[in-house]
């Protein structure tokens, strides 16, 4: 049965809301603005995650390189050729879906493992491009001077900007994702043989929904480097690509929510962690409790049956206890 509009907006509804509760706390801060900032921009690509893998089955480490794609682009015609960062955001959007589609109609066919191999290697590919790029992308010493957003030049507005992407985005996901071609994704993925024979092009409508992922994160990128006003070749590397997806899986890769809720956890866990070691030992304990206690992530968890389901398992102990305590 199809969700009705006002259900299907609620996650947006939901993220709005909490957004305009918590804007009043730290506006005036720039610390805290800061973050928020850079936790819209890590939410944009973990739903760019959740898109690929939650939805399609198409487990990517490539999203911080679709992300530097459209950093760069932007950054190259705001910086070099002082065009509006408007054009930007055409690029940033369009490029990566350009790159996305062609390669995901090549490699969907894959199993998970070799499919995560071949997008590595684009991200591999898309570093080396960058740091040999000579003046045209900054090679070794990365790109400065990128302006910010004249219609967001300050802290506050960016921090508005940045989530109201957010929220844009959830509503396009969530809607999508309970539409005809969502469903269509859904079946092709888990059923390929049953997607078929009801007339869906299989590696079609997943490179499709790919290169749509793939445009969401190019738009983290084009937040990112216009936040930032700087992109070197170690901004957007496979380490936040595989950040990101850790962002996903403790949020919850099949909901809307869950990949901001990762984001936001792991990018305030990291004020807070001392060094880089410290951050991968503490990354990956969460990740391991996370995927013993709540393998759909912590949004994707129907709490109230677990709960109910180890109640039930300590039922039969107390039993057995209480039944010994009678015969002796």
């Amino acid at each position: 049965m199809m969700l009705r509009m006002r259900d299907r907006l609620r996650p947006a509804f939901i993220l709005f809301v909490i957004i305009a509760a918590l804007t009043p706390l730290i506006v005036g801060k720039p610390f805290w603005l800061d973050n928020s900032i850079l936790i819209a921009v890590f939410s944009l690509m973990a739903l760019s995650v959740g898109m690929s893998y939650g939805q399609a089955g198409i487990l990517s480490v490539a999203t911080a390189g679709f992300a530097s794609v459209g950093a760069y682009a932007t950054s190259i015609v705001t910086a070099h050729y002082g065009l509006s960062p408007l054009l930007g955001l055409l690029l940033a959007i369009v490029l990566p879906m350009l790159l996305g589609y062609p390669m995901a109609r090549a490699i969907t066919r894959l199993s998970p493992m070799p499919l995560s191999i071949a997008t590595l290697l684009l991200s591999m590919v898309l570093e080396i491009a960058i740091r040999e790029g000579g003046d045209f992308t900054g090679g070794y010493i990365g790109l400065s001077g990128i302006p910010n957003l004249p219609f967001a030049s300050s802290l506050e507005a960016m921090h508005v900007l940045s989530w109201a992407i957010v929220v844009v985005v959830i509503a396009l996901y969530a809607n999508l994702t309970h539409s005809a071609i969502g469903r269509a994704v859904k079946t092709a993925r888990h059923d390929p043989l049953r997607a078929t024979a009801d007339g869906v092009d299989v590696p079609k409508i997943l490179a499709s929904y790919f290169a749509l992922s793939a445009a969401v994160a190019g738009v983290a990128g084009w937040l990112y480097a216009h936040h930032l006003m700087y992109m070197g070749p170690d901004s957007l590397t496979i380490h936040v690509s595989i950040k990101t997806m850790l962002m996903t899986v403790i949020g919850g890769a099949q909901t809307f929510l869950g990949p901001v809720l990762g984001a936001a956890f792991l990018t305030m866990l990291t004020l807070y962690l001392p060094a880089s070691e410290a951050q991968g030992m503490i990354f990956g304990a969460t990740l391991v409790f996370v995927l013993l206690v709540t393998p759909r992530g912590i949004l994707g968890t129907d709490w109230l049956k677990l709960l109910s389901r180890s109640k039930k398992r300590e039922t039969p102990i107390a039993d057995v206890t209480r039944t010994s305590e009678r015969t002796a």
